[in-house]
């Protein structure tokens, strides 16, 4: 029994709370109609039956005391006729009917001998209504007339004698029956009772597991609730045994609990330690923010003076032979650069702006060398929802142009690809240009493994520098081969991740 209900139970936890709901909806109704049906039961056996065998009496004695009344009117009739005796005897006839007709004649319910002698009073019933109809339309100077009337006298007998045996039949039959079924009603009340302790405790383990399952976590979420809106997130884990979406709910729960303790006690633990720490360091920090800013201020100012010179030259040329619709462009596109690089305060900024800046760099360089440059991006990610350091393209776009493509004569490509990759953001900028020497490219990159020696260039040490200091782990790699071009990858980190580039 005790393995049984083990089995309901994890059976029970195991649903979902529409499933439980629906069990114990259902369960209820069937509770409800179990005790409809046993109701109708105990009804029927204690008072349907007992009424039936007061009724086939009944019924027996109506047919008895009908076929006497109607015998001894009969005979007043014949002494003395007259319309009240007539009255009188048309009302017993019909009576007397009605009760042969009332009697029970089904054998399976009044049995053999009952219906054997229900079936003779009916058959005779029907012989002795047609002599008694024929009596009473003869005249008494017939010459059998004497004879008929003592033969339905002689009839009348018969169905008296017919209906007083079918009414001791019946009131013995009855009798039998209810000596059965006394034993049975006597022990009703306790077969109520028992059913009635079936029903309400099938309930209340039902009420039970409602309560253990869906109420009580409930309750417990509510009161852990209380105590967190009080700052103590420390309470001890709500307990449930359910596996259903309420489980789920306060196992979540628990884990919300327990990381929101812990982000709070290690945001007051380093709130306390800068509060402690805050002077001491307040001149390192604005130290290395005036650091920052020079480094800003010294990549604002790469922008090459030739580069500038010659652009204004094309411009004051272009002005001369145009309307002035290129010239607009080209001032806009320098107007955009300037700003950019003069106005910018940001570390970081959207990829998409400084793909903006690159394109107008690049305009600008496309109307200084006419078709001996080409430029092409191919990006696939959001550009508005990656983050890279400020001044990262134009740098590396304006390298690749100044010592890849301007000592090249037939000029050439540049092309960015961008990519996600290991869960950060892949940038690669090529050119067909005149590539490096050997030594020359592994010069390169063991100065930019030494933290940015002095013939890296400040463009690219600035870039790698403050790469890794915002994004730890971020990587610069450089691919050249003489008269092939260069190729610069970048692989700036995800913040919270180990990426290496491969």
């Amino acid at each position: 029994m005790r393995g049984v209900r083990e089995r309901i139970r994890q059976t029970w936890r195991s649903l979902t709370i529409q499933k439980k709901i629906a069990a114990f909806t259902g369960a209820v109704f069937l509770i409800i109609l179990l005790s409809v049906v046993f109701d109708i039961w105990v009804v029927r056996f204690s008072l349907v039956d007992f009424n039936q065998i007061l009724q086939d009496n009944a019924k027996s004695s109506e047919l008895m005391q009908a076929v006497q009344r109607e015998s001894s009117l009969f005979e007043s009739y014949k002494k003395n006729p007259g319309r009240e005796t007539w009255e009188q005897l048309s009302g017993a006839m019909e009576d007397t009917k009605k009760a042969v007709e009332g009697l029970p004649f089904s054998y399976r319910r009044i049995g053999e001998e009952r219906y054997a002698r229900t079936w003779s009073i009916l058959n005779s019933y029907e012989v002795y209504c047609q002599k008694r109809d024929e009596v009473l339309g003869m005249d008494e100077r017939q010459r059998d007339y004497i004879a008929s009337l003592y033969e339905v006298y002689e009839m009348q007998d018969y169905l008296q004698q017919y209906a007083r045996v079918l009414m001791l039949e019946t009131i013995e039959d009855g009798s039998r029956i209810y000596q059965e079924k006394v034993p049975r009603v006597s022990v009703m009340p306790a077969v109520i009772l028992i059913a009635a302790c079936v029903f309400l405790g099938s309930m209340a383990e039902l009420a039970a597991l409602m309560n253990r399952t869906i109420i009580l976590p409930v309750v417990r979420l509510v009161r852990a609730s209380h105590r967190i809106a009080a700052n103590d997130f420390f309470v001890e884990d709500v307990q449930a045994e359910n596996e259903d979406e309420l489980g789920e709910l306060v196992h979540s729960f628990n884990k919300m609990k327990y990381a929101t303790g812990e982000y709070i006690l290690a945001l007051e633990e380093k709130r306390k330690t800068l509060d402690l720490l805050h002077e001491r360091e307040l001149a390192s920090l604005d130290a290395e923010k005036r650091l920052e800013m020079m480094k800003l201020e010294v990549l604002r100012s790469q922008i090459n003076p030739h580069f500038l010179f010659n652009t204004l030259n094309v411009i004051g040329g272009m002005a001369n032979l145009e309307e002035a619709e290129t010239t607009e462009k080209m001032i806009k596109a320098l107007s955009s650069l300037f700003r950019y690089n003069l106005k910018t305060t940001e570390l970081e900024v959207p990829l998409a702006s400084e793909l903006k800046v690159v394109t107008d760099y690049m305009y600008l360089q496309q109307m200084r060398f006419g078709s001996r440059i080409a430029y092409e991006v191919d990006c696939r990610v959001d550009e508005e929802r990656v983050i890279v350091p400020t001044f990262t393209l134009q740098p590396l776009v304006e390298n690749a142009i100044i010592h890849g493509l301007s000592h090249k004569e037939e000029g050439g490509r540049i092309r960015i690809l961008i990519r996600e990759r290991d869960g950060g953001t892949a940038i690669v900028i090529g050119d067909n240009g005149v590539g490096m020497e050997p030594e020359r490219l592994w010069q390169l990159r063991e100065e930019l493994r030494g933290s940015c020696g002095t013939q890296v260039g400040i463009g690219l040490g600035n870039i790698s520098k403050r790469m890794q200091e915002m994004w730890p782990g971020s990587e610069m790699h450089i691919y050249s081969k003489p008269g092939a071009g260069t190729v610069i990858s970048v692989l700036l980190r995800a913040r919270g991740q180990d990426i290496r580039t491969r």
